[in-house]
């Protein structure tokens, strides 16, 4: 049923009005389009018509982006990012503000974004091993790199290590010439960029040199025990059962573990037991584990990812 509201922003600045609206109004059609509801405005003043509960989710998106406009413009990311956090029933639950957990590192503070990446976060925080399982774009990864920049900062841990398995994405790379650090690194880069992006590009070159933080193959980590430190597997559906498992028993004291990765892109041989999912059912029932669980609504790439990922999902169902 389709029914309407009208509301005014407030303060009345055209500027940032302007900056809100996008040039032609583009910003508008992307969230009419979005939210299957109809805008039109007067200045500040707003008519918006829909559906009740898009109506409600649409007021506290436009406030919350008018609010953004203040100082910067309303870009295309910033617009889908905040699109994404406007899953209808997440804003009637509470406003993104008061649902969001901050991480804040020495380059930018991260914000999380819908229900199952504050839960994600809240869970590292609180517990000693911790897992994300979900499809790419949803912010395993980065998240657990943001806790862990935030954990060094704050001298919670002493040291960084980053791990992944050296497993090819479906396709032969064939031969990488240079050292062991060259031919591993093309594995690694996604680990390095989320460093750079927080830390700054000197910084993380410099705790690198002196072993604070460490971006290593996972086959680096056999024989160690990892005291005092943040510890994260990322692409852990590339183990084997044998390497999640050396890996889970290298923690030491004072440390905290976060697994990653996605059962439905599993890069082994054809055959071979993915040790994600193996661990998943092993590991169920032990007390001081969480898991955190994504799907596509948690995808914060761009809008056709989310369809795509929702699209597998489906046809994964439906032979089941």
């Amino acid at each position: 049923m389709s029914s309407s509201i009208e509301f005014n922003l407030e303060p009345n600045d055209n500027a940032r009005l302007a900056r809100l609206c996008g040039q032609f109004d583009e910003n508008l059609r992307v969230i009419e389009k979005r939210l299957g509801i109809d805008i039109n405005n007067h200045g500040c003043h707003f008519r918006i018509q829909g559906s009740t509960q898009s109506l409600k989710a649409a007021e506290l998106l436009l406030g919350m982006l008018f609010a953004s406009a203040e100082k910067e413009d309303v870009t295309t990311e910033s617009l889908h990012l905040a699109l994404q956090d406007s899953a209808i029933e997440n804003l009637l639950r509470e406003a993104p503000e008061q649902a969001s957990t901050l991480i804040k590192t020495r380059k930018k503070v991260i914000k999380t974004r819908g229900e199952n990446q504050q839960e994600y976060v809240k869970n590292i925080l609180k517990h000693d091993v911790n897992f994300g399982v979900g499809p790419a774009g949803t912010g395993k990864t980065y998240l657990a790199v943001a806790c862990a920049v935030m954990a060094l900062e704050k001298e919670e841990v002493n040291r960084l290590i980053l791990a992944r398995p050296a497993v090819e994405a479906g396709e032969k790379l064939g031969f990488l010439p240079g050292d062991i650090s060259q031919k591993v690194d093309p594995y690694l880069r996604p680990l390095y960029d989320a460093l750079y992006e927080m830390l700054g590009f000197e910084r993380v070159a410099k705790l690198i040199e002196r072993n604070v933080i460490e971006v290593a193959p996972l086959a680096f980590m056999r024989g160690r025990t990892l005291n005092n430190a943040f510890v994260i597997l990322d692409e852990a559906q590339n183990t084997t059962p044998e390497q999640i498992k050396m890996f889970l028993t290298r923690i030491g004291f004072g440390s905290t573990a976060v697994i990653t990765g996605d059962i439905t892109q599993v890069d082994l041989p054809r055959g071979q037991t993915s040790g994600l999912r193996h661990v998943l059912d092993v590991l169920k029932d032990v007390e001081g584990i969480s898991y955190s669980f994504f799907n596509a609504r948690d995808v914060v790439r761009h809008t056709l990812v989310q369809k795509i990922v929702s699209a597998y999902e489906d046809y994964e169902r439906e032979k089941k």
